[in-house]
């Protein structure tokens, strides 16, 4: 079997190149040690020296995560056995020593126990792995096809990716031993390789049939899912998303499901994605919660998978590769996850606009929001996003919830503009076309600007100035009411505290409102609040005695931190909420109709 995959393997690779030849084995033999053992196959190696990397994060979440803190036991041999000399040269850097040597191989191994959407995980019940907290790469190969040849767990029986697999017909008394039941696939270059998951286990898998494409799941977990209403209704938000730009990428998808007790979300891949659930989240509104999840990660199958920022994409995996357009990836996926389920039967309009007020009044209600634009937002995720702290409410904005608001600005100015005749999904369709299929790219900053505003028939310059580089309240009325909606300022000054507590049988702090009472008093988040004007009081007693008080009144606390307590008084100060409700005015507006069809 070794010698016809390495001759599949160099048929498949272009004549004339020099650049050396890579062949990952993947195998498990201790699931319950939680270590991935991988061996690198290199052959036609001409260089004296040859450097390996492991990347530091993995696209689609953006933070550096060190996957090089989990390997252990790096080393090489050549074709003959003989230890090669291996220096580590950087936090994710090794090199080889290899003198020239035509064949030799790489071998470490990679402690995988946090499951989660972006790192790898093994136990004796599954294995899931993520490319770039697994495999290794060179520079020199890096562009090349190669080949993953997977050894499953005596325990484990199937193997779910979207990788093409490569059929193997042979008489099982010739093969050698170690080669029963290995899995090959192909990969085209070392980006697919990352951007490819693999579930390893005993997961039930399903198909679907839609836009003309077989989608596969993969069902890790025990979980109260109905096959055959997942069929169905995952179905309809393929159509739904599909219906957006016209046709689909795919020729096969793959979702892998992990069902668990605390659901993390997803994560998008350029064929497939991967989404953490709560095993009972199958009914009710938990359900519509899914199905949400489902359709925001399939849209990613176009925006940010092929529409995406000139600098995702290829991927620089030593460093972080910042952008301002996070809100465009994130944001505007967020404003389609629900206006895909509207249109594909899962919400009524008024549920929509319901959904779409709420986002507003989160959005312009936080804090931060006057404080972090909501492009540095998309700019600094590296750095703030997936590091929130007690303060992260005061200075900082999701570009997610920003950009879905966004999103659904720009759609409505666009339909209010051309009377009908264009809309978001018109401009999503110019980028896909226009970048993805024809330039073959992405587009900067500057281009997506340029772009919008050439769509949309008017310079949009003051306007990412004011919202997108600004922090200044969007006027709702002017960009939603032409469409048909009633939109109502509800602002009011509210007098309280300014500080949120902490679930638990202690009243601790969890944080403080920039410029408020608490703040004034010398509140800080950590703190414990024992008694209240003298008397011991719990979270409940507490919480409604300061939301009835008026501006002026005053209470004493007295307070413990880190074990010393004192006293403050707290005066009660207002604080202004942005706060809108939005109503549909005529069900059968035409500019409605065609919004919300």
């Amino acid at each position: 079997m070794k010698s016809l995959v390495t001759l599949f393997f160099l048929l498949l690779l272009p004549t004339g190149i020099l650049a050396s030849k890579l062949i990952y084995h993947l195998s498990m033999p201790q699931p319950n040690s939680h270590y991935f053992a991988v061996k690198i196959q290199v052959t036609e190696n001409n260089a004296a020296v040859q450097t390996f990397k492991m990347p530091v994060w993995t696209p689609g979440s953006y933070l550096v995560r060190e996957f090089s803190k989990n390997l252990n036991q790096v080393k090489a041999l050549d074709a003959e056995g003989k230890p090669l000399a291996v220096k580590k040269k950087s936090k994710n850097t090794w090199e080889v020593l290899c003198d020239g040597k035509s064949d030799f191989s790489l071998f470490y191994e990679v402690y995988a126990f946090e499951l989660s959407v972006r790192t790898p995980y093994l136990d004796n019940t599954h294995g899931f792995v993520t490319g770039a907290g697994v495999f290794m790469y060179t520079e020199e190969t890096r562009n090349q096809q190669g080949v993953l040849k997977i050894y499953p767990h005596a325990t484990f029986k199937k193997v779910s990716t979207a990788l093409a697999p490569i059929d193997y017909k042979f008489d099982a008394g010739t093969m050698a031993k170690s080669e029963i039941g290995v899995q090959s696939f192909i990969f085209s270059d070392y980006d697919q390789l990352v951007d490819s998951p693999i579930e390893i286990g005993n997961q039930q898998e399903f198909t679907f049939l839609a836009a003309g494409v077989r989608h596969r799941v993969a069902m890790y977990g025990e979980a109260n899912y109905n096959v055959a209403q997942l069929q169905k209704d995952m179905a309809k938000v393929v159509e739904a998303a599909t219906g957006v730009f016209g046709s689909n990428p795919n020729q096969d998808y793959l979702f892998i499901v992990h069902n668990v007790t605390d659901g993390q979300g997803g994560l998008e891949h350029l064929n497939s994605c991967v989404l953490s659930v709560s095993r009972w989240s199958y009914t009710g509104s938990n359900y519509l919660g899914f199905i949400n999840l489902v359709a925001h990660e399939y849209f990613h199958l176009w925006n940010v998978k092929r529409i995406r920022p000139i600098e995702l994409g290829p991927f620089n995996y030593d460093q972080e590769c910042y952008t301002s357009l996070l809100w465009v990836m994130e944001g505007i996926t967020s404003y389609y996850d629900e206006l895909l389920l509207l249109r594909a039967g899962f919400y009524t309009k008024n549920e929509f606009v319901s959904k779409l007020q709420s986002q507003i009044n989160y959005v312009e209600g936080s804090p931060g929001a006057r404080v972090q634009p909501v492009a540095h937002a998309s700019f600094d995720a590296w750095i703030k996003a997936y590091r929130p702290n007690e303060n992260s409410g005061n200075t900082t904005m999701t570009y997610y919830s920003r950009g879905a608001v966004l999103g659904a600005v720009l759609d409505a100015y666009l339909i209010q503009k051309s009377k009908g005749k264009q809309s978001l999904d018109g401009f999503m369709q110019l980028l896909y076309q226009k970048y993805a299929l024809g330039l073959k790219r992405g587009f900067t900053e500057a281009e997506f600007e340029q772009e919008l505003s050439t769509y949309i028939g008017e310079d949009m310059q003051a306007f990412f100035v004011n919202y997108i580089n600004g922090t200044q309240i969007i006027p709702y009325k002017k960009y939603f009411e032409p469409l048909g909606l009633t939109v109502t300022d509800n602002s009011a000054a509210l007098t309280n505290l300014g500080l949120s507590l902490e679930d638990g049988e202690l009243i601790k702090v969890r944080s403080v409102r920039s410029g408020s009472a608490a703040e004034d008093a010398g509140i800080s988040a950590g703190d414990e609040i024992i008694a209240c004007d003298g008397y011991r009081i719990n979270k409940t007693a507490l919480e409604n005695k300061y939301n009835n008080l008026q501006t002026g009144s005053s209470i004493e606390l007295l307070v413990a931190r880190d074990g010393k307590l004192f006293t403050t008084k707290c005066a009660f100060k207002t604080w202004t909420r942005p706060q809108y409700s939005l109503q549909i005015k005529d069900n059968n507006a035409s500019l409605l109709l065609y919004w919300l069809r």
